[in-house]
Formats: C-alpha cells, sequence, structure tokens
C-alpha cells in the first residue's frame, strides 16, 4: 500500500468530522463506520463527490436505504497509513479500488 494519503474529503456526521475519502495513487482508502463484517464500512453517499475528476470507487456499493452505501475492500492496518487519519473508535478503514471514467452516457 502506497504510504501517503491525499485527503480528498469528508462528511456525514454534525460537523463533517468523518467519514473520509484518501487517494492513496492507484486506489482510495475509504474511511467510514464500522459494521459488523471485517473490510465492510459504510459511508455517506456524499462522500462519492470527492472522488478526483473522471475516477470512481471501483468495488460494488450497496445502498443501505438511508443515505448510505455499504463497501467492502481490504481493512487498513499499516500504523503509518492509519496515523494520517483521524479515526473513530466506531470507524474503520478499507482500501478499494480506484477507476477511471471511460463512460460519459448514450449519445442521443
Amino acid at each position: 500500500m502506497s504510504k501517503k494519503l491525499r485527503f480528498l474529503g469528508r462528511g456525514g456526521t454534525p460537523g463533517d468530522t468523518c467519514p473520509s475519502l484518501y487517494d492513496a495513487e492507484d486506489h482510495f482508502v475509504t474511511q467510514g463506520w464500522r459494521t459488523d463484517k471485517l473490510g465492510t464500512v459504510e459511508i455517506p453517499h456524499l462522500l462519492l463527490g470527492f472522488a478526483d475528476h473522471d475516477t470512481f470507487i471501483g468495488s460494488p456499493l450497496t445502498d443501505t436505504g438511508r443515505g448510505t452505501f455499504l463497501v467492502s475492500g481490504d481493512p487498513v492496518t499499516d500504523p503509518e497509513v492509519l496515523a494520517q487519519m483521524e479515526i473513530e473508535p466506531n470507524e474503520a478503514a478499507v482500501t478499494v479500488p480506484k477507476r477511471e471514467r471511460e463512460f460519459y452516457g448514450a449519445a442521443s
């Protein structure tokens, strides 16, 4: 895993202190609320809007029906990476693929 994270944005709690999205060069790190499944976090819909132009999270997103998605990836355990984030006790971080957008809608 890349050691240097670039903060992209956060939101979803009062004061928008968390969850967060980070760029790690060839993948994203998503910081979200812990779930009962290791490697799966819950993130607010708005977090996807912080991805760089023409990129997106390349992991399946499951809509919870309450303004959040469940997203799964490899749990972040590297202390050097975790030290770059402000993680609350009820949160965890996972790595997810970063993909480039190639489809811009069908032409009329």
